[in-house]
């Protein structure tokens, strides 16, 4: 009675290896974006908090954005409101990844301080 044995092949292993190197060669461009996202975010916070006109709140933006290395976005990018007498801000913008040859990623970042998180008027 022989004994069949069981697991990968030297080529499903070469081919799992090959789809995990490139989903982390994709994370790995990814997540820089990301936590630029995230400290837009924390930079409108900052810049609504500072108050002011709203040339004022495009200067605080702009000082937090250099402090964070932010550069898809300034100051004169941002959507500042009066909704109920107080001050939001949104923004939107768009990142292009390239990957490989003609494809690209494009990742849509739009955030804003409002408490029901509305969407900024796209323009």
């Amino acid at each position: 009675m022989q004994k069949r044995q069981q697991g990968i092949s030297l080529v499903g292993l070469v081919l799992v290896l090959a789809l995990l190197g490139m989903l982390l060669v994709l994370g790995l461009k990814i997540v820089p974006t990301y936590t630029e996202y995230r400290a837009i975010q924390n930079a409108i916070v900052t810049a609504k908090a500072a108050g002011g006109s709203v040339a004022d709140i495009q200067k605080s933006f702009d000082a937090s954005a250099t402090a964070s290395y932010i550069s898809s976005i300034n100051g004169r990018d941002l959507i500042i409101e009066k909704v109920n007498n107080e001050t939001e801000i949104s923004f939107a913008y768009e990142k292009k990844i390239p990957l490989v040859g003609p494809a690209s990623l494009l990742l849509e970042y739009e955030g804003s301080t409002a408490k029901g998180g509305a969407k900024p008027a796209k323009e």
